[in-house]
């Protein structure tokens, strides 16, 4: 790139995003083909009707960041007369508007995912559909794919459903605001509290989500705490690097997503159809994962065992709670990435360890990725009962291609978080800071230090291994390729 960099600059790192988006085989912009589609689309899908049914009068919400603008999913209560209670989630349908093989569907089949960075962000659909005619905004009528799920007061399911529905959001919410009203330390949001009877569904929701949250982790669920910064500006100056912070809100949302992805694969499943599952695998590296659990005085068993690894997990939570997002980082990358593949009627069932569960797919997120978008296709052939639109080769193909390209996305955020990272830490250099190495890879070291939260090579490479506690000097950025270097101190 020619354009000399000027420090703490917004522009430049959307520049240096489209630019790493290139490199890893992202396409940043939308192509002539996208934009004529586009504007032949005038407005919201009009459908017949046959097999939508009325849910506008139930009290929906979503709940998201405070800048989300894509809302794919409402939930809404309701609690029944034996105790239990029907949680409904409502995810947009996007396959109205997008079908399959239009030049919309073929560049979100590039990308496969929406990328974030702080700079910018590059949606996989289009803004006027992903943020407003495919999004379940407030005070639209949408039609939706609405799961239904019956949980006892125990939590476990007792029943499920899927169909379709017009729905309404009767309020826009975000995490921060309701986790603070849950939690106490805060009001209603105004937008909540306009709509009678939207406290009571609130709490309902978090009570019934806090339940299936403490099973999941009874069953092995890992609960993870993992570093996940965001640039803060002023202006056009990177001022501040912050953490987000996990809450009952984000909790909420998170319960309620597994549950729905889980009664997709099943559903799916029932009608003998294949689908994209997502997986991941028993970890290879248990060896080291034990290893790091025994430095901490933490026996685990010679098997990969979820459970068990929870279990040691809670008790670092609870012993080292400023740390324990490095310990989460480190146990993460030991385990390994997750993926996307075919499972047929009959097939093998591979699970996802991290989550303690069986079956299990994304289905709940179809305006900003892709894999999602063919699970709402599949699920409504499926009700529909016609033949799937897509082959078992297709399928292949296409899980093959969302596991490449979410990596690809997933390095470009990497990346970009460094870029900003640098800008950051350029006027620190030679001072140091306390880490922990959270990688080794073709003879490189991997150094996060906790503040700012920001990783970096360590060099040279020393021999030391993953979940080790270092002393780091700064002594070099680069922010144009994203490069932080530190040298170990002692």
């Amino acid at each position: 790139m020619n354009k000399q960099l000027h420090p703490h600059q917004k522009d430049e790192l959307a520049e240096l995003a489209v630019i790493a988006m290139r490199e890893r085989g992202l396409e940043p912009e939308f192509s002539a083909a996208v934009k004529r589609q586009l504007d032949e689309i005038d407005g919201e899908s009009e459908e017949d009707g046959v097999g939508i049914i009325d849910m506008t009068g139930l009290l929906w919400c979503s709940i998201d960041n405070d800048d989300s603008r894509d809302l794919d999913q409402l939930t809404v209560s309701e609690t029944l007369p034996d105790g239990s209670v029907k949680i409904m989630v409502a995810i947009a349908d996007v396959d109205t508007l997008v079908a399959k093989d239009t030049p919309i569907d073929r560049h979100a089949q590039i990308n496969t995912t929406s990328v974030y960075t702080s700079a910018r962000i590059f949606p996989m659909l289009p803004e006027k559909l992903s943020t407003d005619l495919t999004s379940l905004n407030p005070n639209q009528v949408r039609v939706a794919t609405v799961t239904e799920m019956v949980f006892a007061p125990d939590g476990t399911l007792a029943r499920s459903h899927i169909t379709r529905a017009r729905v309404h959001n009767k309020a826009q919410l975000a995490y921060d605001a309701v986790s603070a009203w849950i939690e106490g330390n805060g009001p209603l949001p105004e937008a909540a509290d306009i709509v009678p009877g939207m406290d009571q569904q609130l709490r309902t929701q978090d009570s019934v989500a806090q339940q299936l949250r403490a099973n999941r982790r009874e069953q092995g669920s890992l609960d993870f705490q993992t570093f996940q910064p965001r640039a803060e500006f002023d202006g056009e100056q990177v001022v501040a690097i912050k953490q987000q912070v996990q809450n009952r809100a984000r909790q909420l949302i998170e319960e309620f997503m597994v549950a729905t992805n889980g009664v997709t694969a099943r559903f799916l499943a029932g009608k003998r159809r294949a689908a994209i599952r997502r997986v991941v695998r028993s970890p290879e590296r248990w060896a080291r994962i034990a290893q790091v659990a025994a430095e901490r005085g933490w026996e685990l068993p010679i098997d990969p065992d979820s459970k068990a690894l929870e279990q040691f997990l809670a008790a670092e939570r609870k012993r080292d709670p400023l740390r324990f997002p490095d310990l989460s980082l480190v146990i993460v990358k030991l385990m390994g990435r997750g993926e996307y593949v075919v499972e047929r009627p009959g097939g093998p069932n591979i699970g996802h360890f991290g989550l303690a569960v069986r079956d299990y797919s994304h289905s709940t997120a179809p305006n900003r990725r892709y894999p999602d978008l063919i699970a709402s296709r599949l699920i409504k052939a499926a009700l529909a009962e016609v033949k799937s639109p897509y082959s078992d080769m297709e399928l292949e193909f296409l899980a093959n291609r969302c596991t490449q390209q979410e990596d690809a996305a997933n390095k470009v955020e990497r990346q970009l978080r460094k870029s900003e990272a640098a800008m950051l830490l350029e006027d620190h250099i030679g001072e140091t800071f306390d880490g922990v190495v959270t990688g080794e890879s073709k003879g490189n070291t991997w150094v996060r230090i906790f503040e700012p939260p920001a990783e970096g090579k360590l060099l040279p490479s020393r021999d030391v291994q993953v979940g080790d506690k270092v002393r780091a000097k700064l002594i070099s950025t680069n922010v144009e390729r994203g490069f932080i270097d530190f040298e170990m101190i002692g």
